[in-house]
């Protein structure tokens, strides 16, 4: 899970890493805390992806004024399915020297691996492309943890000195203890600054934790994340739901089962809308929430529901799926593969209203290929 940029800086300056006065904004109203501000600002979509800039979701903004129509026009705002829902305003800093710097897993290693390079401000893959010797590597064993010397080394490497490379290992334990006390895959500050004054700065950051430690952090909320609307929604009622690029809406139970299932649509050359695995023991509300979620995306031409019931009943399934019929009135065709506990309890609520079920996944697949246009 990646966090929006606002909430990785919060957490590097919790331990001490300088970055910009700013302040948040969600709503128009909110402008006016920018007055405190010195301007000129700028004004950051908070998007969790990169190339920001060339799309156009940054800009200088001299005026409260100004700072207004960025945030109208930047708020509600949809890029890449992803709502804007936060704009960050910073101050502008003097800049002599960008930096890059970076802690991830090291997986062949078993431990965790620092990136840096004098090279900031643009993609590091980019840099190890054009200059592969401006890469800095320092491998820290996860017993050992990162030591003093191995910092000042790495500061050393990258030309920094005195109150300069103090700064850089301020900036390198703190992102070691986010890293560390996160559990995050990568902790990533591009550009670090080294402003005209000698200090450093942490322009842009990227932090990316794993979400099955959010029971850990109750700081952390996924809303500052790089969860859609409708991954938030499905969150909220246990299920595991991603978005993807095709038309065939897929639910299933359980993650291997689900995956399965998208391989079968591949395989009759049809493209998935989603992974939405309603848990190997799904509830009647689960699967009512999950089916809704899929008739009201407007990019799914059918769905395809392959239900193998162990834990899970069957006719707790079916009633889910009444339910959802009940409340999202939709002429998307469902095609129903359900076997397994009570099974012919689940055929027969769902016959009542008119569904067909299948035998096989393969069945009911053939059925939807012939039933869609692609």
């Amino acid at each position: 899970m990646r966090l929006l940029e606002y909430k990785g800086k919060e957490l590097l300056n919790k331990y001490g890493v300088k970055i910009p006065r700013g302040a948040i904004v969600k709503s128009l109203d909110d402008v006016q805390v920018l007055k405190a501000l010195k301007f000129p600002l700028f004004a950051k979509s908070q998007v969790p992806f990169a190339g920001r800039a060339k799309m156009g979701l940054v800009r200088r903004v001299d005026t409260i004024k100004d700072a207004e129509n960025a945030a109208r026009d930047y708020l509600g705002k949809v890029i890449q399915d992803y709502p804007i829902r936060k704009v960050l305003f910073e101050e502008g800093v003097n800049v002599a020297k960008e930096l890059y710097v970076s802690i991830t897993l090291d997986r062949e290693n078993r431990g965790y691996l620092m990136l840096a390079s004098t090279e900031g401000g643009i993609d590091i893959e980019e840099v190890a492309r054009r200059s592969p010797e401006k890469i800095i590597r320092l491998y820290i064993d996860d017993y050992e943890g990162l030591r003093d010397y191995m910092i000042r080394g790495v500061a050393q490497k990258l030309g920094l000195e005195g109150s300069a490379a103090q700064d850089f290992a301020t900036v390198a334990k703190a992102m070691y203890r986010v890293f560390t006390e996160y559990d995050a895959e990568l902790v990533e500050i591009n550009p670090l600054a080294l402003t005209t004054d000698g200090q450093l700065v942490a322009l842009d950051v990227k932090v990316m934790i794993d979400d099955n430690s959010l029971f850990r952090h109750p700081d952390i909320s996924v809303e500052d994340s790089d969860y859609t609307m409708e991954e938030l929604e499905a969150r909220r009622y246990g299920l595991h739901y991603v978005e993807l690029t095709g038309y065939v809406g897929i639910m299933a139970n359980g993650a291997g089962l689900t995956m399965a299932t998208m391989d079968l649509v591949k395989e009759f050359g049809h493209e998935p809308a989603d992974f939405l695995d309603v848990g190997g023991g799904a509830s009647k509300d689960s699967v009512r929430e999950g089916l809704k979620m899929l008739l009201m995306d407007d990019r799914i031409k059918a769905v395809l529901v392959n239900i193998f019931g162990g834990i899970t009943r069957c006719d707790e399934v079916a009633r889910g799926v009444v339910e959802a019929l009940n409340e999202v009135k939709t002429n998307k065709p469902i095609f129903i593969r359900l076997k397994g506990t009570n099974e012919e309890e689940g055929r027969r609520i769902l016959t009542e209203v008119g569904l067909k079920t299948y035998e096989t996944a393969e069945e009911a697949m053939e059925a939807l290929s012939r039933a869609i246009v692609r």
